[in-house]
């Protein structure tokens, strides 16, 4: 394999969770020493690895986070420590095999509370040489000093590692308030040990949940230029019965898993609380970000000499000609079902044509979930009910050919407006073993359809006659890396973008601060902001942590907390969203309002074209 620093500056990497909490649920007493179970129950040991590795880990830690001599000296086991750290190595590596990396963890000697004296830094160094020094003769790929609340600690365990030439990755604890036990910041601890010359990589672990990690990083990444790695806790802990549980869910940890590596993290992995399980969801979320496919590339189509017959945009549909006309338009969002029949969506469509929506729009997958064709879906709501549909394309289950095929034959049947996304991986979706193709993201795909809108297929040859898709791009006021966002937002546009659709909006001044960036652009395209009627505290938390490019700002989750009642939470929801509208309708160029759980009737309560019937 090729050394772990080169592999983590290649693509992100996924270490493994917590060993403590494993070793506790199967039984083991907290007052037993951890780390001399690799001695009396190295099978124990060995099964975590392999739950661990078969959950996606890339990386797991050994067990001797404990392991030096001045923390086995209460358990009288002060004089073995080079055989329980030897047999610790043996256990990992034989669990990973060929394909998984194996670091060596070790912890820190003294007390977060407390403050090594002087002279006593030559009896903490002489533990850590003693401990690392087994680890490396192992043949270790990496040492983790992790937990660490003390820079002068930490900083003389990574010289001893550097100088029995370890790479070392140098990981510290940080409470919710972002600061050590000693009440050291983030961002300071992190810079020195950025300049620190034993140090290769930088960590954040334990302490605080992956919120709180998250708040640290926005601190700490602007003053690091080493790789990042950070192991949250799973939350924090509830006493439950006596014993103190971490009840943070996988899909919530991963989450702000997919947030980190969006910042730039290069490593994410699990403290006190995570399971396989919360590594097995994130594990799958970080691979699937981590940039191993690389996109077709497709280059803009002229031809010259050859007059093409290009379709103005304001003659392209109904829906593009009433915005591009200056008017407010709407939409409303429908997904298709998870069966062959029809009968339902097509209902819910006809109350939206009655009420005088605009438009329909229709997911792609939404979720990378399984149901009736989006296209078919689609090109029946027109024929059936007469209003036009606008089709999320994703690029994430066909090659660049299909892809082709699909945007012809859907024009073809009649379909012009298009929502051209580069959609949910499946690792988070449904059905976590499938494959996604992303032959091209949403940049390539916007350019292929505006080829096809200038008479050119993929190849270069002649489509005549041209289509005339009215070409629409998501957008994301709140992503994490927003000069990213910006940027991509701007190739959409040159790519052939015509319009572009946020992701739901609760945070106003989110989508102001947007805008204000977007519009300055030379070729600006209307926008169209979603809006998501919440209908519970549930629904809100659900938005907020599980749903990628969703910020619920916290005003608004104390109100739907307040909810008592399933009826009270419904007209909370809609009450925000129509709130919303009110504030940010002189900015936007229309609505896309979804119909939470399916209900169409609170979709257009929303837009003032209906009332909001009680719950059955």
């Amino acid at each position: 394999m090729e050394p772990i620093l080169d592999r983590m500056r290649r693509s992100p990497i996924v270490f493994d969770g917590a060993m403590g909490t494993m070793i506790y649920e199967r039984g083991v007493f907290i007052n037993t020493c951890f780390d001399e179970l690799c001695l009396t129950n190295p099978k124990l040991i060995s099964q975590i690895h392999g739950e661990y590795i078969e959950a996606g880990a890339e990386v797991i830690e050994t067990n001797t986070f404990g392991a030096n001599r001045i923390a086995l000296r209460p358990y009288g086991l002060a004089e073995r420590v080079r055989e329980i750290n030897r047999e610790a190595v043996r256990i990992a590596r034989e669990a990973a095999g060929d394909s998984v990396y194996v670091a060596g963890a070790v912890g820190p000697c003294v007390r977060p509370d407390q403050i090594m004296p002087d002279e006593h830094a030559v009896e903490v160094e002489e533990a850590f040489a003693e401990q690392i020094g087994t680890l490396v003769a192992e043949g270790i790929d990496l040492v983790v000093l992790e937990t660490f609340t003390h820079l002068k600690e930490i900083r003389l365990a990574a010289r001893t590692a550097r100088n029995l030439g370890a790479p070392v990755l140098a990981s510290f604890a940080l409470n919710d308030r972002g600061e050590t036990a000693v009440g050291m910041k983030a961002g300071a601890i992190a810079q020195a040990l950025d300049a620190d010359d034993n140090v290769d990589a930088v960590g954040i672990n334990c302490g605080t949940g992956p919120a709180g990690v998250f708040d640290a990083l926005q601190s700490v990444l602007p003053l690091v230029t080493k790789p990042v790695v950070v192991m949250p806790n799973a939350g924090f802990p509830r006493d439950v019965g006596g014993r103190l549980l971490y009840l943070t869910s996988p899909e919530y940890f991963t989450e702000y898993a997919k947030k980190y590596i969006e910042l730039g993290v290069r490593g994410v992995g699990g403290c006190c609380g995570t399971t396989p399980a919360h590594i097995r969801v994130a594990g799958r979320a970080v691979k699937s970000l981590s940039g191993v496919k690389k996109h077709v590339e497709v280059r803009p189509l002229t031809q010259q000499g050859v007059l093409v017959q290009v379709i103005p945009a304001a003659r392209k549909s109904r829906f593009a000609r009433k915005m591009l006309g200056g008017e407010k338009v709407t939409s409303v969002e429908i997904v298709p079902p998870r069966s062959s029949d029809l009968s339902g969506m097509l209902a819910k469509v006809r109350k939206c044509a009655e009420a005088g929506i605009d438009a329909i729009n229709i997911p792609d997958g939404p979720r990378a979930s399984a149901r009736i064709s989006p296209m078919i879906a689609a090109i029946t709501i027109l024929r059936e009910v007469g209003i036009e549909p606008i089709l999320h394309y994703c690029c994430r289950d066909r090659n660049l050919i299909g892809m082709q095929s699909d945007l012809l034959g859907g024009y073809a049947a009649g379909l012009a407006n298009f929502l051209i996304i580069t959609g949910d991986p499946p690792k988070v979706g449904d059905y976590p073993q499938a494959t996604g193709v992303f032959d091209v993201d949403a940049i390539g795909l916007t350019q292929v359809t505006a080829n096809l809108n200038r008479g050119f297929d993929i190849g270069g040859n002649p489509i005549d006659p041209p289509t005339g898709i009215f070409i629409g791009v998501g957008a994301n006021p709140c992503a994490v890396d927003m000069e990213r966002e910006i940027e991509r937002y701007f190739r959409k546009i040159d790519a052939g973008a015509e319009y572009a659709i946020t992701q739901p909006v609760f945070d106003v001044e989110a989508l102001f601060r947007f805008l204000d960036r977007v519009e300055t652009y030379e070729r600006r395209i209307p926008v169209i902001a979603g809006v998501w009627p919440l209908v519970s505290f549930k629904n809100a938390e659900f938005m907020n942590n599980e749903v990628p490019g969703v910020v619920v700002p916290r005003k608004i989750l104390d109100r739907m907390a307040r909810c008592r009642t399933k009826e009270e939470g419904r007209r909370a929801g809609v009450d925000i969203a129509r709130r919303t509208i009110e504030r940010i309708s002189p900015r936007v160029c229309g609505f896309q309002v979804s119909a939470p759980l399916g209900s169409v009737e609170t979709a257009l309560a929303v837009l003032g074209r209906g009332r909001l019937e009680k719950s059955p």
